[in-house]
């Protein structure tokens, strides 16, 4: 099974930010505008939680708040389960099952490495399998 530094290899290791005190409305519009489906949240040059789709779907339109009203300091993931770098995929999908949880943040030391989405370790194990198959084809075939 492949590695998470695996992943940020092929992906990158720059995740998009913002500062917990941006107002959830411009966050939206990052994430639109950049194509992705969560933020990193930092205070204080810091990371403090993620920012998702979830969040707001669940803490701001379900609850009639106004996005332009409200922080996404106030409604961001702050309990995901972090994951270091040389973990394996499988345990990403064991995490993120069994959690319910779309976003994992990785963790080298103290230091924020990078965020592993479940779109990641899909893909990730699409190769994976690609790549078993060649060798087992080339086995084969001699």
């Amino acid at each position: 099974m492949g590695k998470v530094s695996t992943i940020l290899a092929r992906k990158g290791n720059n995740a998009v930010s913002v500062q917990k005190d941006t107002k959830v409305y411009e966050a939206l519009k990052i994430m639109s505008d950049k194509n992705i489906g969560s933020l990193v949240v930092l205070d204080a040059g810091k990371y403090a939680g993620i920012f998702t789709e979830r969040d707001y779907s669940r803490k701001v339109i379900l609850e009639g708040r106004h996005s332009d009203e409200v922080t996404v300091g106030e409604i961001m993931s702050t309990d995901l389960p972090t994951i270091k770098p040389d973990d394996t995929v499988e345990l990403c999908m064991q995490l993120m099952s069994n959690k319910n949880i779309r976003y994992l943040p990785v963790f080298d030391g103290d230091q924020l490495s990078g965020i592993i989405s479940i779109s990641d370790v899909v893909t990730e194990t699409i190769l994976q399998q690609k790549e078993t198959i060649s060798q087992l084809q080339n086995y084969i075939q001699g």
